[in-house]
């Protein structure tokens, strides 16, 4: 599903490989994910981690956060879950699998009574505007709805905020690099 899901990051192994998702399962059970049909398939995936970062913001990159994809940084006494990735298999997009999944993750933010959850994710559309603009100045357009993007117009959908832009967060020629870096309070309930 991983391949099928991120065909790009696949070419630069940048998608699960089975032992990651041993050591996933092995290091934090509760909090991976996977939304599969009656007869097996597996159509949706979240991985996360607990970790507190410091400063609260800390620049970081996907494989220097996700301990080059083993997650042996897991803190279970950490302040605040990680989401590393969320896919849903490229036949079963648009059904609500993602939002699925994104619910699932705010119940155990709550369960665990973890202070926030949070994320970063690639600029996905970036790299058709980037002669035009900057990294910045694209999130800035997505997030005041002038542009669409398939990641970061989803986690804002999904009641994340925008903080800042993650250079060098993960090689990928679709976002240049770039992540933007969102938080999400599940208790904290904001206004449409």
């Amino acid at each position: 599903m991983q391949q099928e899901s991120f065909p790009i990051l696949a070419r630069y192994d940048n998608i699960w490989h089975p032992e990651e998702l041993k050591s996933h399962l092995k290091v934090f059970p509760l909090g991976q994910f996977v939304v599969a049909e009656e007869d097996g398939e597996v159509v949706g995936s979240a991985s996360t981690l607990i970790l507190t970062l410091i400063p609260e913001y800390a620049e970081h990159t996907w494989k220097g956060i996700t301990s080059d994809g083993m997650f042996t940084d897991h803190n279970p006494n950490g302040d605040s879950l990680y989401g590393a990735d969320i896919s849903t298999h490229p036949k079963f997009r648009h059904e609500g699998i993602g939002s699925m999944l994104y619910g699932a993750r705010k119940e155990l933010v709550l369960r665990l009574g973890l202070r926030r959850m949070i994320s970063g994710g690639r600029l996905f559309n970036f790299q058709d505007y980037a002669d035009k603009m900057s990294a910045s100045e694209y999130a800035d357009k997505v997030i005041n709805g002038e542009l669409h993007d398939p990641v970061l117009s989803f986690e804002l959908d999904n009641g994340f905020r925008f903080i800042k832009i993650l250079p060098n967060y993960l090689d990928d020629i679709r976002s240049q690099n770039y992540a933007s870096f969102e938080w999400l309070n599940p208790q904290f309930r904001y206004s449409s």
